[in-house]
């Protein structure tokens, strides 16, 4: 991009927007010669310095979604040990009996996806 910016900032400010489209070399007529059509309309470089930059703006666009998306998900992972360290701590201090502590590992998992389920 940095180069298609010179390009055009080396570029005639007129010529940015106006220049010619055709020339036809006129040689089997009684007016030999070179017939030259102008137009205004933005130059080559000029769209394609502005494409390149519509480029990047979508890349960074991308880029920092990606390290949104990645920063949720180790957000998440943490509030997921915050939750297991919690648990753990309350069935440690609950003092439960043997046949209380054989429920844990199908109690708490069913909790916690009913949880899940109401958000």
């Amino acid at each position: 991009m940095a180069w298609l910016a010179e390009v055009v900032g080396a570029m005639e400010r007129d010529d940015l927007v106006w220049g010619v489209v055709e020339e036809v070399e006129k040689t089997a007529t009684e007016f030999t010669g070179t017939d030259v059509t102008r137009k205004s309309a933005p130059h080559v470089w000029l769209s394609l310095y502005q494409a390149e930059r519509k480029h990047l703006t979508d890349v960074c666009k991308a880029a920092i979604a990606a390290g949104i998306a990645e920063r949720q998900v180790r957000l998440a992972e943490q509030q997921g040990a915050i939750v297991v360290d919690v648990i753990r701590r309350i069935l440690d201090r609950l003092d439960l009996t043997q046949a209380q502590s054989a429920l844990i590992p199908s109690v708490v998992p069913e909790e916690l996806r009913r949880a899940a389920a109401l958000n």
